[in-house]
């Protein structure tokens, strides 16, 4: 059980409250909180611990204390000395407070997995699931280089998405740049042209522009307090239930990132899944964990029905098929897996086939993005070109006009 914070207002009285809850995750949290006469406007996890929000802990850094933990423990040396041995070789000062509350507890007779749940903001579900698994299995080392070798690949998945989008990111922001530059800078002087010239009409293009241009050269504190209070309220929509899951269809669904957004989340759903699955995790507290671990709040639903589906008699397979936020390829693969014996493997087959799709989408984005954003671009200069030559395009015509009379 995690314990979060939450902010919900009383759909009778309209009244704003603040209070905790305990449940095994945010989607059960809120259905805690709905059953109370409440409708939640933010959860947030608890973080025990205290230290985290300081510094945050790197998966580097997770990743190295798994496989240090675990060549320790595979070399024979009990837990707790391969705890203290570890923590002498973290640099992380915050990193090492946790693992020296992680040696107290078990030193006082908590299990190992129970020690970590104590630090949510560290060492997620997933992390704690399977070593409570490999404890009672005896094989705490292997579960410890799963643990790596999946926050590895995860990472990578995240950092080469990420990639992906920083290049038009900053290319927008560029285009940003000078369109402000432009709108402040050149149009004023281009006004101050026309003005001192009798009888010019300014088309709509340049009209427009000088209006904007106008306020921004005034009024550029109120822009400028829009833009933070813009940015701050938006943050913080985003992080409410109702701003992810609007936030995560849109991911799901808008070109051209929605196709690339899909395969990440099916390369993590299974490579979590296997990684369960290889430890004895029964399915459906994999599927329980999973829906946490995906991070996408419409995928987390759809394995929450699958629950119910998997609990009635169905299959997995069954459960996933024609659900829209499953590509089709999963359930066919988890079919062939149950109808085989063969659930861990067809798992690893569609994460390593999906980690590979997500390569192959950053590429096909990557090549796309140039000419978007050339064009987008092109249309911008044109509009900006056309606010400043179309006048003096009117003004000859004019002169032409007057000189033929």
């Amino acid at each position: 059980m995690l314990t979060y914070n939450y902010q919900a207002r009383n759909t009778k009285t309209g009244q704003k409250i603040k209070a905790k809850v305990q449940a095994e995750n945010e989607q059960t949290a809120a259905k805690l909180i709905r059953e109370q006469g409440l409708t939640p406007l933010s959860i947030k996890p608890e973080n025990s611990s205290g230290i985290h929000g300081r510094r945050r802990i790197k998966t580097k850094e997770k990743v190295l204390f798994s496989r240090q933990l675990a060549t320790l423990i595979n070399a024979g040396l009990p837990l707790v000395q391969s705890l203290r041995n570890v923590v002498l070789q973290t640099n992380n000062k915050h990193f090492k407070v946790v693992i020296n509350q992680i040696i107290t507890d078990v030193e006082a007779g908590s299990a190992f997995s129970v020690a970590l749940e104590k630090h949510p903001a560290v060492f997620n579900r997933v992390y704690v699931s399977l070593i409570a698994a490999s404890e009672t299995s005896g094989t705490l080392d292997k579960g410890l280089e799963r643990l790596a070798n999946q926050q590895e690949k995860d990472a990578d998945i995240i950092s080469k998405v990420r990639g992906a989008l920083i290049y038009p990111g900053i290319v927008l922001l560029v285009m940003m740049a000078v369109v402000v530059f432009m709108v402040v800078k050149v149009l004023p002087q281009v006004q101050n042209i026309y003005s001192s010239l009798p009888n010019v009409s300014l088309p709509l293009p340049t009209r427009v522009l000088l209006v904007i241009s106008h306020f921004l050269t005034h009024y550029w504190w109120i822009a400028i307090i829009v833009l933070v209070a813009s940015v701050v309220l938006g943050s913080r929509w985003a992080k409410s239930l109702g701003g992810r899951t609007v936030i995560d269809k849109i991911k799901m669904r808008a070109w051209p990132i929605g196709i690339l957004y899909m395969k990440m989340y099916m390369a993590r759903f299974a490579r979590t899944s296997t990684t369960l699955v290889s430890s004895g995790v029964p399915i459906i507290h994999v599927l329980e964990i999973t829906s946490e671990a995906v991070d996408n709040v419409h995928i987390s639903n759809s394995l929450t029905r699958a629950i119910e589906k998997v609990k009635g008699g169905k299959s997995l397979s069954e459960a996933l098929s024609n659900d829209p936020n499953f590509l089709d390829l999963v359930p066919q693969m988890l079919s062939i897996g149950e109808k085989s014996g063969a659930m861990e493997t067809m798992l690893a087959k569609v994460a390593d086939y999906y980690e590979k799709e997500v390569d192959n989408e950053i590429k096909t984005i990557s090549t796309i993005i140039e000419p978007v954003m050339m064009v987008i671009m092109g249309v911008i200069a044109i509009t900006i070109v056309a606010a400043v030559l179309l006048p003096i395009y009117g003004l000859v015509n004019q002169s032409g006009f007057t000189n033929a009379g």
